[in-house]
């Protein structure tokens, strides 16, 4: 199925891969991997085409693949992916807009960073022998994150924290899967065009509940028609009860503009549908992403439902930006890199906001570092996990090691078969035949 995205269609994505070798100072060496989905649409709304932001942002993978292999920073991938974002990043990204006919925004330089941050992660890891996770604390870290982050309320300190504080005792082998209900999928037969797919896969909504056992459905809206968001919302909240699921989120895509479109919606369903208003979790990104160009309070929003920043939230200070706006709680994302994601988390739960990990449709080997994030960070249910739905099989090879990462089974997802170091990839970097690289890195202390 296609996938609808504010005001596009996506039909097809490249996934960018990346290997990087990092060296420690007795000359051992060890590679990592990382890889993410270039979502053009996602992080690039315009009225450019398509193939024009796709080109850009391949193009720019490939600038941030020499710049990599030329940054001399050493330590921790924490202290060093955030070197990288602030000291390097901004100037490549200067330089890689110079001249065009529209910049590409920082959310895209983030998207093309996170697959050599996230190879970084991993490749530590490996370095050492140990699963990153088991990193992140004063042990192998020089930086405590007062060095990283500034607490706003006067009760928070980071001083001597580091992210394992702000982790789940025992994280869990097992996580509740969120299913993304797109805007251009038919909920039932009387939507159905004759076009769908006929794969072997569910179309409509109610097969996708019953085959995977799905108890959480995220709602993709349009956010400029009140009329038809509401309906989209009542439809498929009936269709869930039916079928047995349990959770609902909403979904704006940044579109709304004023907070009483958010609130009407919110107090009709309490009024008229208080089952639906009761299963629905928590909305996420109403408004438009760039929070300091558009600082809309959103405190009566946040007053009916638990109002969580997206594509708003590039690193902590955005999202200290959105709590004090109104905002409750932030979605984290592996695409906008492993440091700048835990970075968040950590400022994000110290705060007393919640969590959530949202999907960037992450297939292969991008899905292993989203669900590790969710099941060490602690989400207020689950994670979202979409690709099995929008591209199946372009994960068949990876299934075949991981199969629970990759098929959602009595609604959850199993992240039992990860072991070992780095973020425990293990077998499954070795199933796909690679093409050869467009630029070779090299080492990175």
């Amino acid at each position: 199925m296609p996938l609808k995205f504010g005001g596009e269609t996506v039909t097809y994505v490249t996934c960018a891969r990346a290997r990087v070798t990092v060296r420690d100072a007795a000359g051992c060496t060890a590679e990592g991997w990382g890889e993410t989905p270039l979502s053009v649409t996602w992080v690039w709304p315009s009225a450019l085409g398509y193939e024009e932001r796709h080109e850009a942002m391949k193009a720019f993978c490939e600038t941030l693949a020499a710049a990599w292999a030329g940054f001399t920073a050493s330590g921790h991938p924490m202290e060093v992916g955030q070197d990288f974002i602030e000291d390097v990043l901004p100037e490549l990204l200067e330089q890689h807009n110079e001249g065009v006919a529209e910049p590409m925004p920082w959310l895209g330089a983030l998207v093309c960073n996170s697959l050599f941050d996230i190879a970084l992660h991993d490749a530590f890891g490996n370095l050492h022998g140990r699963d990153v996770y088991e990193t992140y604390n004063g042990e192998w870290m020089n930086r405590s994150l007062e060095e990283f982050l500034e607490p706003t309320a006067e009760s928070v300190s980071f001083t001597g924290k580091y992210p394992e504080d702000f982790f789940v005792a025992e994280s869990p082998a097992q996580l509740p899967a969120w299913h993304l209900v797109g805007g251009v999928d038919p909920l039932d037969e009387s939507e159905l065009t004759g076009n769908e797919p006929d794969d072997g896969y569910p179309v409509l909504l109610a097969d996708w509940i019953k085959t995977d056992g799905l108890k959480c459905l995220k709602i993709k809206l349009r956010g400029t028609d009140a009329a038809w968001d509401y309906a989209r919302i009542v439809k498929v909240g009936n269709i869930a009860m039916a079928a047995g699921a349990e959770w609902l989120t909403t979904d704006f895509n940044c579109t709304v503009t004023k907070p009483d479109y958010v609130n009407t919606i919110l107090d009709d369903l309490r009024a008229e549908h208080p089952k639906l208003f009761e299963m629905l979790l928590y909305v996420e990104q109403p408004f438009p992403y760039d929070l300091e160009k558009h600082a809309i309070d959103t405190h009566s929003c946040s007053e009916r439902k638990p109002l969580f920043l997206d594509e708003s939230a590039h690193d902590w200070q955005h999202v200290r930006l959105g709590r004090k706006l109104g905002w409750t709680g932030v979605a984290l994302k592996t695409c906008k890199t492993q440091t700048g994601a835990l970075l968040s988390a950590c400022w994000a739960k110290a705060h007393g906001m919640g969590l959530m990990v949202q999907d960037l449709t992450n297939p292969m080997l991008a899905q292993i570092p989203h669900c590790r994030l969710t099941a060490h960070v602690g989400t207020i249910m689950g994670v979202e996990t979409n690709a099995m739905q929008f591209y199946p099989a372009a994960s068949a090879a990876e299934a075949t090691v991981h199969p629970g990462l990759y098929q959602r089974r009595g609604g959850e997802v199993d992240l039992a078969t990860l072991s070992g170091s780095g973020f425990g990839y293990g077998e499954a970097i070795g199933v796909r035949e690679l093409p050869e690289a467009a630029v070779v890195c090299g080492e990175c202390e």
